[in-house]
């Protein structure tokens, strides 16, 4: 089991690059979150929906990603509440301190999920969550050290040492740590490291003496990583709202929503030589881009009340007005239509809530108490304006959503979804063909549909057209061999060994 000194010290990663690293040594590999919360999720091929950072580490398996590696996943509807998906299922919308009075009921989702990926693979790799020193938290924990008791996994407690403080985070976090818990610690890493590795050895010599336990690795910092982020935190760098006089290409701006969902979304764009592409909080960072994208929210109409107040709402209408190409995602898809109503309240502001639109396409949405998670193969029905040069083209995606939008012209056809074949109607197009709206989230990932929609914003790219898979699994290899170079190896299988030999007896 990986568990962290603090959230975002790399314990995602960590778990993809050791689970595509024991793949390579011939190991069927599995990996599991007890809990996750994150905006950012994946569609399973059954329909379920867990993190994306499961989904990333499975595809470092070489599996098709599964419910069982995320039983519970929270979705974030406001600070102190979440949408709970248990088993890839919305189950129900608790506040924070209610939702660990359900333990009882959500513990035995978590231990019946971790018992059949056990029972099917010869490697579960556990991600813990958070901190596992939360002492505040420990009577309701169902992800850190009470998985690793129920497993009796040895747990190697990650720090994160570009961001300062690292001796202090993982001695600390062991004293926080009961006994028995203490006890299942059998080793530390430290991640995402710069400099010259001899400047540590004093500080690492000093560490191991302290804390009783070897320290395992000392992991670069991976520049470059093109790997699909689990949360927002690295939207928040600085940078991401540069203007778009300083930018060099086909300059598209992403409004950077206080829900953003699957933000995943666009990461093959940011790839193609050429794009800028940059997320955006005002309406002065709007200014010159040849392409605005609405993506998808957790909390539609909160987020799009956001744009009002922001002064972004008039002035994606105002850029529309001036030939600037609108794109909206799922939540974005609907922000773009007249009018947004949610008679059961399902989409946090309360039963019966009703919001105009931005009005940019003909289109009125309903929330519904009914998730739709599919994935899905679909064809570009729209022909005129940006979609000129990719109609009739085939495109895959998922779809994730709580709301059914009608009216205008369609602007896909859905022809398969999960394994049953139809026909359709997806999303919606304006006469022009410079603004459409779809549910399917992943749609840039399709070459072919990714490269006409911005060679008709003027990008002239050069090269092969790239499949984003093919860069992910690039990146995973690379993610391995770095490991490789910078943690004991021999360790892990030694802990391997003694753990299977202590299950056998």
């Amino acid at each position: 089991m990986i568990q962290g000194t603090a959230s975002t010290v790399g314990k995602s990663l960590l778990v993809a690059g050791l689970c595509r690293l024991f793949r390579q040594d011939g190991l069927r590999v599995a990996p599991f979150k007890a809990q996750n919360m994150s905006l950012n999720s994946y569609v399973t091929p059954e329909g379920d929906e867990i993190g994306r950072a499961q989904a990333v580490q499975a595809e470092a398996a070489g599996l098709a990603p599964h419910v069982d590696m995320n039983p519970i996943l929270l979705k974030p509807e406001a600070d102190t509440r979440s949408q709970v998906v248990l088993m890839g299922k919305p189950w129900r919308s608790l506040p924070a301190g209610t939702y660990y009075q359900h333990k009882g009921e959500l513990w035995p989702a978590v231990t019946g999920a971790l018992d059949r990926l056990r029972a099917r693979y010869d490697l579960v790799l556990i991600e813990g969550a958070g901190s596992p020193a939360e002492i505040n938290l420990r009577a309701g924990d169902m992800v850190n050290m009470a998985v690793a008791r129920y497993a009796q996994a040895p747990v190697l407690l990650v720090g994160d040492i570009d961001r300062g403080g690292v001796f202090a985070a993982l001695i600390g976090t062991l004293v926080l740590l009961e006994p028995e818990e203490r006890a299942l610690v059998r080793g530390l890493l430290i991640n995402k490291f710069r400099g010259e590795r001899a400047l540590l050895d004093e500080g690492l010599a000093m560490l191991e003496e302290r804390a009783g336990l070897p320290v395992l690795g000392v992991v670069p910092f991976l520049h470059g990583l093109a790997i699909a982020e689990e949360d927002g935190v690295y939207l928040e760098q600085p940078g991401q709202g540069v203007a778009a006089e300083s930018l060099a290409g086909v300059d598209i701006a992403v409004v950077h929503l206080p829900h953003i969902s699957n933000f995943d979304d666009f990461d093959a764009l940011k790839l193609e030589p050429g794009v800028s592409l940059r997320f955006v909080t005002t309406p002065e960072a709007l200014r010159g881009a040849q392409a605005i994208i609405l993506p998808g929210s957790k909390n539609t109409l909160a987020d799009l009340a956001w744009l009002r107040t922001q002064g972004l709402a008039e002035a994606i209408v105002a850029r529309a007005q001036a030939g600037a190409a609108v794109v909206g995602i799922c939540g974005g898809y609907q922000m773009l239509g007249r009018t947004l109503t949610d008679p059961h309240g399902v989409d946090g502001c309360g039963p019966g809530a009703c919001m105009a639109g931005l009005g940019l396409l003909p289109v009125e949405t309903t929330f519904c108490p009914r998730k739709h998670t599919y994935q899905v193969h679909a064809r570009v029905l729209a022909g005129e304006g940006l979609f000129r040069q990719a109609a009739g083209s085939e495109v895959t995606g998922y779809e994730i959503h709580m709301g059914e939008s009608r009216g205008g012209r369609p602007a896909l056809e859905i022809v398969r979804r999960g394994s049953e074949q139809l026909a359709q109607p997806d999303g919606a197009v304006d006469p022009s063909g410079r603004i459409f709206g779809t549910y399917l989230h992943g749609l840039f990932d399709t070459p072919a549909f990714r490269r006409a929609w911005l060679e008709s914003l003027g990008w002239r790219g050069s090269g092969e057209a790239f499949a984003l898979r093919q860069v992910r699994e690039a990146a995973y290899d690379r993610l391995a061999a770095a490991l490789r170079e910078s943690v004991d190896v021999g360790a892990l299988y030694r802990l391997l060994d003694e753990t299977r030999m202590k299950r056998e007896t």
